[in-house]
């Protein structure tokens, strides 16, 4: 789901040669990350779609009350320096949460599906530390998905065909580049032992929540690491 690139693992150590903060989520979330691939609906070996909608479904239950928590925040992550709005080169932060709508209600979706779709989890607001480093970590994890969402997008554009796939496709010529902003931000930011193990609670509680929902995706409550 989360899948840098390779000029991302080459600068992944701090300066000491010990692991900076992108080896140390990658190492933290390994795991995580590898059982996901496994139980997200998209990992059948013939994708429908039903599973893209499933997949969407999911990842709304697990957005909302990250995007609402997260939004209340200015610093960190959430600073207005960090993806500027008016870049030249990368798009603003996504509405993750209107494409997802806009996916699940696009036409091309037949109505049986559309039918079967579990209805949203009524999801208590997000809570826990809301430290910066942690809300770094969570980042990490919402933007690397995004980043998998491309590669995702490139191997099922046809097969999904007339669906526009829009959360996938979603900035993807300058994901790449967004990604490296983001990278350098947090290294940046989160630069020491403590602040990179809270980085790394953060992503690990992003994850679990979000293997929660995939495991069992009409049921899952809503519960957050204190």
């Amino acid at each position: 789901m989360i899948d840098p690139p390779e000029s991302a693992s080459r600068s992944s150590s701090g300066k000491d040669g010990a692991p900076g903060v992108l080896g140390a989520l990658r190492a933290a979330t390994a795991e995580r990350h590898e059982l996901l691939h496994e139980i997200m609906p998209l990992s059948v070996n013939s994708v429908a779609l039903r599973d893209y909608l499933a997949h969407l479904a999911i990842l709304r239950d697990w957005l909302v009350p990250l995007e609402a928590w997260l939004g209340s925040f200015g610093d960190g992550p959430q600073s207005p320096a960090h993806l500027p709005a008016h870049s030249p080169v990368l798009p603003a932060r996504f509405d993750r949460l209107a494409l997802i709508a806009a996916d699940l209600s696009h036409p091309s979706v037949d109505p049986h599906d559309r039918a079967g779709m579990p209805a949203p989890t009524v999801a208590r607001a997000w809570r826990g530390d809301a430290s910066a480093a942690r809300r770094w970590g969570i980042c990490y994890v919402i933007e690397g998905s995004q980043l998998g969402g491309a590669v995702l997008y490139a191997k099922l554009k046809d097969r999904l065909a007339p669906h526009p796939l829009e959360y996938l496709s979603a900035g993807r010529d300058s994901l790449g580049a967004r990604w490296q902003v983001f990278l350098r931000a947090m290294a940046a930011e989160v630069d020491t032992a403590t602040l990179i193990d809270e980085a790394c609670r953060g992503a690990a509680d992003a994850f679990d929540r979000l293997i929660e929902l995939a495991r069992c995706p009409a049921t899952a409550a809503c519960v957050n690491a204190d």
